[in-house]
């Protein structure tokens, strides 16, 4: 079964690596906003960035995180995996250091996003809880292969995650 779902990355550095993974066809494709498109929501302000992703994020049932080198405590996406887990969604991380980006280079590996978050309920590190991969590759085709091969699992994972809590 085809899912919706909603990236949430650093852009600039990673909208490249991201959008390999974008186009791995086991769930429904949704479309990236153009760079235009962010800068115009950018220039609107917080309330304007905030509902833009309220937006986004509606109708998802699952936020995957592409957790590249600086993604970790950016402000939006702690907002984005806040969000989608108060929302009830299922979350989880990808590491995309080693695909490779437009220049062919990889980049260091990012710290865990969910680490620096906790839970409403009782202040446990939503690390304790939600999933991170690191394909095991350092090869960019492997990782991807390997990113694609299990994608539609880690999703539902995520999914019956999330409802036990």
């Amino acid at each position: 079964m085809a899912r919706k779902v909603f990236y949430s990355f650093h852009y600039i550095p990673d909208v490249w690596r991201v959008s390999q993974i974008r186009n791995i066809g086991t769930i429904e494709e949704n479309k990236p906003a153009s760079d235009n498109d962010w800068e115009s929501v950018k220039k609107g302000g917080d309330a304007v960035i905030q509902n833009w992703i309220n937006n986004q994020l509606g109708g998802r049932s699952c936020t995957i995180v592409l957790i590249g080198a600086d993604t970790a405590g950016r402000k939006w996406i702690d907002y984005e995996i806040t969000k989608s887990w108060n929302d009830g969604k299922g979350v989880f991380g990808i590491y995309i250091h080693n695909l490779k980006d437009r220049n062919g280079n990889q980049s260091s590996k990012g710290q865990n996003p969910f680490d620096g978050l906790n839970m409403n309920r009782d202040n446990r590190k939503l690390s304790s809880i939600v999933k991170t991969y690191d394909p095991p590759y350092s090869v960019s085709t492997n990782v991807y292969d390997y990113i694609s091969n299990n994608l539609e699992n880690w999703i539902e994972e995520a999914i019956r995650i999330r409802n036990n809590y």
